[in-house]
């Protein structure tokens, strides 16, 4: 135990060493390729990948019945996102890649599911009346519910965002993306994104059934069918106190390290009618609304002049999947409550070093207990969010099992 701590302690600080002397100069904007002289007709590039060496000494056998090893690495993400404009009014965006490569799911020739690219946004849009209403469809990443649930994944202020604010993965979508239309603007200083949806039918509980008598599965459309199951409702609605944020797109920055003054308070829905069902003592279906509810606020501003910034993040988020609904200790019915909190330590040089701590409860009906997440870790950011490495240590407690915890290096590169 004492050696692989030993070992993945050196492997740190070789990332350090590795990404201190080859850090990115200073970012002045991805790709951009402009269509005309002016540049209102272009398209451009984003590519960003994340690596991962992960320390868990708490990790379950594996499906052989053998231990694994403490040590792992992965590709936490892989991305490449490009969009277009051919004037003001029309926009198309895709976005493709793939998450969580690892040892155990890479294949001999990479033909492999987990080795394949895939889809994450498709969706084209058009202007109505300038900032006020757009209006756009396809496969979007425009959610309701929270701020953490539209969160960016190239600018997050903790290792990773909050898997339960992510609340309809896998469930009624496909990767926190739904297949539908939705309408975004903003009047003033208050912000708008409104979405229909269909939801999945094979979504993460296929081949469950339910049992007479017993708990939701979230199976909806799947067993009632897609007239009284298919639709989900969404939105979410922020107001802008101080600078305002920009909406083109849907990605919510996570911290902007003091480059901003940013004071924001907002609120959001989900809605899946009969998205849950039970079954009676008699094996009669029945639906059951799938209704999620939050609200959340967050604060980005400098601290003096000295190079010194604050980031905080608290959300409240209520959840109702249906009757003592819970699954793989990750969604539950009941309510949670999150929050972050990072520093960035004065200096005036390039390099940047930010603290944080993030703490989650949640109430969970179905074990009539709850589940706390707590987290402390650290980023050193060489070029801001271009070139960054995260160190973290987290320890979930869920009813009575407490794990050791784990410890996380990551590796971020944007460009």
């Amino acid at each position: 135990m004492k050696k692989k701590l030993w070992l993945f302690t050196i492997l740190t600080f070789t990332f350090l060493g590795m990404v201190y002397s080859q850090g990115a100069p200073d970012y002045t904007g991805g790709m951009k390729v402009k269509l005309n002289e002016d540049g209102t007709k272009y398209f451009r590039i984003i590519s960003w990948a994340q690596f991962w060496a992960q320390h868990n000494a708490d990790r379950p056998l594996d499906a052989n019945g053998n231990e694994q090893s403490d040590l792992n690495f992965s590709i936490r993400r892989a991305r490449v996102l490009m969009y277009a404009q051919l004037n003001k009014k029309f926009l198309i965006l895709t976005h493709f890649g793939l998450n969580n490569l690892n040892g155990n799911n890479l294949s001999p020739t990479g033909k492999g599911d987990s080795s394949q690219l895939f889809f994450h946004d498709v969706w084209g849009e058009y202007t109505v009346f300038k900032d006020y209403i757009s209006i756009g469809g396809g496969l979007h990443y425009w959610n309701g519910i929270s701020r953490a649930n539209n969160q960016s994944t190239l600018n997050m202020l903790t290792l990773d965002n909050t898997r339960q604010a992510w609340a309809t993965i896998g469930l009624s979508d496909q990767f926190a993306r739904h297949m539908g239309i939705y309408l975004k603007g903003k009047f003033g200083k208050l912000q708008y994104r409104l979405a229909i949806n269909d939801a999945v039918t094979n979504n993460l509980q296929a081949s469950a059934t339910p049992v007479n008598g017993g708990d939701a599965i979230y199976s909806g459309r799947r067993l009632l069918g897609s007239k009284e199951a298919g639709r989900t409702y969404a939105g979410y609605f922020d107001f802008n106190f101080f600078d305002q944020e920009s909406n083109f797109l849907p990605y919510k920055v996570g911290t902007y390290l003091g480059g901003k003054r940013v004071f924001n308070v907002g609120a959001g829905f989900f809605l899946h009618p009969k998205g849950a069902v039970t079954a009676d003592n008699l094996g009669v279906l029945e639906g059951q609304d799938v209704a999620i509810f939050a609200v959340d606020a967050f604060y980005d501003a400098p601290i003096g002049d000295n190079g010194s910034a604050i980031t905080a993040y608290g959300l409240f988020q209520t959840n109702d999947y249906g009757d003592n609904y819970t699954l793989g200790q990750t969604y539950e019915t009941g309510n949670m409550f999150h929050a972050h909190v990072g520093y960035v330590i004065p200096t005036q040089k390039s390099t940047k070093f930010q603290p944080y701590l993030h703490y989650t409860n949640r109430s969970i009906d179905a074990i009539n207990d709850d589940a706390n997440q707590f987290g402390i870790g650290a980023n050193a950011y060489f070029s801001g969010h271009h070139s960054k490495l995260t160190l973290e240590y987290q320890n979930t407690k869920y009813g009575d099992n407490d794990s050791v915890g784990t410890i996380t290096l990551q590796a971020m590169i944007y460009l």
